[in-house]
């Protein structure tokens, strides 16, 4: 399977880690999006300039997003295993639920809240690394 790799130096390993997350889960993110919107164009069978201008609002937005939950992720998941000084699944497991925490503390401040995504992000990045030692 051929693949496409862009690096962008930033001269410091922790922000090109992070930058780098930022524009693959973002171009991701955008992505899905115009595939969502796209199906619905095709569905009500017409397209107008507002539903392009929509549908690339959506795109910038849910992009912006994403690469920046994963850029805080990955950014987390680098200091992690920079001050723990070892590379394993518990720099993912923290790495998740710091920027779970942070996430959900950005927009809510419900502690209980703050707490499950706290859990739920510390999850499903144990899971994903999990995941990748199958591989």
């Amino acid at each position: 399977m051929p693949k496409l790799d862009v690096v962008i130096d930033m001269g410091n390993p922790f922000l090109n880690l992070t930058v780098d997350a930022f524009f693959k889960i973002g171009s991701v993110a955008a992505t899905r999006a115009a595939a969502e919107d796209a199906y619905h164009v095709l569905r009500k069978g017409t397209i107008s300039s507002h539903n392009f201008e929509h549908t690339l609002k959506k795109m910038c937005k849910e992009g912006a997003y994403w690469g920046t939950v994963a850029g805080v992720y990955v950014g987390m998941e680098y200091g992690v295993e920079r001050i723990r000084g070892t590379r394993d699944w518990k720099n993912a497991m923290i790495g998740g639920a710091l920027t779970g925490a942070l996430v959900s503390a950005a927009s809510s401040n419900n502690r209980d809240k703050i707490a499950i995504d706290a859990i739920t992000g510390g999850a499903v990045a144990t899971a994903a690394e999990f995941l990748n030692y199958l591989t």
